[in-house]
């Protein structure tokens, strides 16, 4: 990658980790599905400008439901109950170890021997950031964070099945992200009615102020449109394992932000658990032997020979926030 390029996608993983404070900032009031409803109803409405994915309706409901609503709508959820944004960007990186293990349910894709130790890396991390919690987070809110990065791992796994793909215009995961929006504003807004009640979200429309709306547009518009629209050029112009692990930038920031604008320090668990949890998710990202062999002989114009490889979970469609 180029200078220019790093910075690039340095800068879109900070948006993405800074993203977590900022929703928790603006939610203030406003319940969290709720705010759901209203941060895709922005997105969805780009949907006149950029074109479908090229990809069948039951995909882009099914990543709508479970990498857009159940994502979000449990992680809007976990902080409302009181998980520090930066634990719960944290939690949310599991979502590499568990597409690794639903693709080899699912998709009898039988992980490579990096992303077996990947795996059982980032469980341990798992369980030692459960373990070292402190007290000082709720253990319903952490249950959710993690359902949370199982209904994006589902959603890969869905996208990775139709063989959707990183990359430009009806290839790109913007493009996916923006019509499978589209399925998010009406169940969110009937969850919270039945959840929350009438009462909250009426009472959340009107104290939806300005907090609320700044917030709404760093996720809809910084975070969503501009950060999926940086990346996908970044895939576009380099190797997608010289640009996929910049995004573990984001819950290094988002923890880093979290302990120097709110005083919310990690314990030695989180810490240890997050740096082993981390360092899974990069040993499970990387490519097999096989896809990188396959790639020099691409730069070496030599012909290639197709074979199965295992997946490369964050690869799919790497999304934050």
């Amino acid at each position: 990658m180029s200078r220019r390029d790093m910075i690039l996608a340095a800068a879109v993983a900070s948006l993405w980790g800074f993203n977590f404070l900022v929703i928790d900032w603006g939610m203030t009031g406003v319940p969290p599905l709720l705010f759901v409803a209203i941060r895709f109803l922005l997105v969805a409405a780009f949907a006149v400008i950029v074109p479908p994915p090229a990809t069948s309706w039951r995909t882009v409901v099914g990543v709508g439901l479970f990498m857009s609503l159940g994502q979000f709508g449990l992680l809007y959820t976990s902080l409302a109950l009181g998980l520090s944004p930066g634990l719960s960007a944290l939690l949310l990186q599991a979502q590499a170890v568990l597409t690794v293990v639903l693709a080899a349910g699912v998709l009898r894709e039988r992980p490579t021997t990096a992303q077996s130790l990947g795996v059982a890396l980032g469980v341990v991390g798992l369980a030692l950031v459960a373990l070292g919690r402190g007290g000082q987070a709720p253990a319903f809110a952490v249950a959710l964070a993690l359902a949370a990065a199982l209904s994006w791992a589902i959603g890969n796994v869905i996208a990775r099945r139709a063989g959707v793909v990183s990359g430009r215009g009806r290839l790109g995961a913007l493009s996916l992200t923006v019509w499978s929006a589209l399925v998010v504003p009406v169940p969110a807004l009937g969850l919270a009615f039945l959840i929350d009640g009438p009462a909250a979200v009426v009472g959340g429309v009107a104290a939806f102020g300005v907090e609320a709306v700044l917030s709404t547009l760093y996720t809809g518009v910084l975070c969503t449109l501009i950060g999926y629209a940086v990346f996908n050029s970044l895939l576009a112009r380099n190797r997608s394992a010289s640009v996929v692990p910049w995004v573990l930038l984001a819950p290094v920031v988002a923890m880093a932000s979290a302990a120097l604008l709110l005083g919310q320090l990690p314990t030695a668990g989180e810490a240890v658990g997050g740096v082993m949890l981390i360092g899974g998710v990069l040993v499970a990202s990387r490519p097999a032997r096989g896809r990188r062999r396959r790639a020099r002989h691409r730069l070496r114009g030599a012909p290639v020979t197709t074979g199965l490889a295992g997946s490369h979970p964050v690869e799919e469609v790497a999304r934050l926030g």
